[in-house]
């Protein structure tokens, strides 16, 4: 066992002064394993959710209460929730995963108002944060608050109200938890033009979901805890072969230099490099995005 792993994680002449497992057979192997893993992954997730799935704790009082306390210890009076605000949120979701996209406004053109309207309620002033990947309401909230453009919106003194909605599925082609804020404050008689607050993005290209692909959640208590959270075990596996390759390139290059071993192609820094930056791109998706 023991000559065994040095053959696989260091530079010998068994190998040809290159660790094995940097060599391009054993890569090709390593990228048919995780393609296979990733096949079977889905298929478990399918088959046993309870025992792999997303993992998520959200409820709209644990967001609503979040960003009431903010709003109080800043001077300014608290959101009611309100029904139809937050049954215009539940359709901003339904209508994003049906036609797959991450954006403020529809492929189509249609706005945030338009769903806001379309419940019923009449508002004068009206905004929309959205957060997706997260898996608790305080890092949701923490996450807009970090942004100036939402922090506005949630320490608007225009805003009277606010309906949320919190939504699983395959969204862009990824298992993700979706949350949609709605803003807002009633129209009145002495009111005379309504005001609407967004961050305009650009809008990707749809591609079509499947409805099976898909699972809209408005209740009371918004959780899914399975026995595995697959995001996690993804991410970590991930970050540990990422974790290996760069240590097995370090010792491979220590090496080497040590014993002053001419090699015909070492790019060894290039690819510490490379690693690396995928190995933070990783960390930094994981916390979760906002819009």
């Amino acid at each position: 066992m023991r000559r065994f792993l040095c053959h696989l994680l260091f530079p010998h002449e068994s190998n040809r002064h290159r660790a094995k497992i940097l060599h391009i057979d054993s890569l090709l192997i390593t990228i048919a394993l995780l393609i296979f893993s990733a096949s079977l992954l889905s298929s478990l997730q399918n088959t046993f959710p309870a025992v792999l799935g997303i993992s998520y704790d959200i409820t709209p009082n644990d967001l609503l209460n979040n960003t009431n306390q903010i709003r109080q210890a800043r001077g300014l009076a608290p959101l009611k929730l309100d029904s139809e605000l937050s049954q215009a949120a539940a359709n901003k979701a339904s209508n994003m995963f049906t036609n797959n996209y991450w954006a403020h406004i529809a492929p189509d053109g249609t706005t945030p108002w338009t769903f806001i309207k379309n419940s019923g309620y009449d508002y004068f002033y009206a905004g929309e944060n959205l957060a997706r990947g997260f898996a608790n309401a305080s890092d949701v909230v923490n996450a807009w608050m970090a942004s100036p453009s939402h922090r506005d919106n949630i320490l608007s003194s225009n805003y009277s109200d606010v309906g949320f909605a919190v939504s699983s599925g395959v969204l862009t082609g990824s298992d993700t938890v979706l949350v949609v804020e709605m803003f807002g404050s009633r129209y009145s008689a002495s009111d005379h033009q309504a005001t609407e607050v967004v961050i305009a993005p650009i809008a990707p290209q749809p591609r079509a979901v499947s409805a099976q692909s898909q699972k809209i959640i408005q209740v009371a208590s918004i959780q899914n805890k399975p026995l595995i959270n697959k995001n996690n075990f993804t991410k970590n596996i991930l970050i540990g072969i990422l974790i290996l390759f760069i240590v097995v390139l370090l010792i491979d290059a220590f090496i080497i230099e040590r014993k002053k071993i001419i090699r015909v192609v070492s790019h060894n820094f290039d690819h510490i490099v490379y690693l690396f930056i995928i190995l933070l791109i990783i960390l930094i998706m994981g916390r979760g995005i906002i819009l």
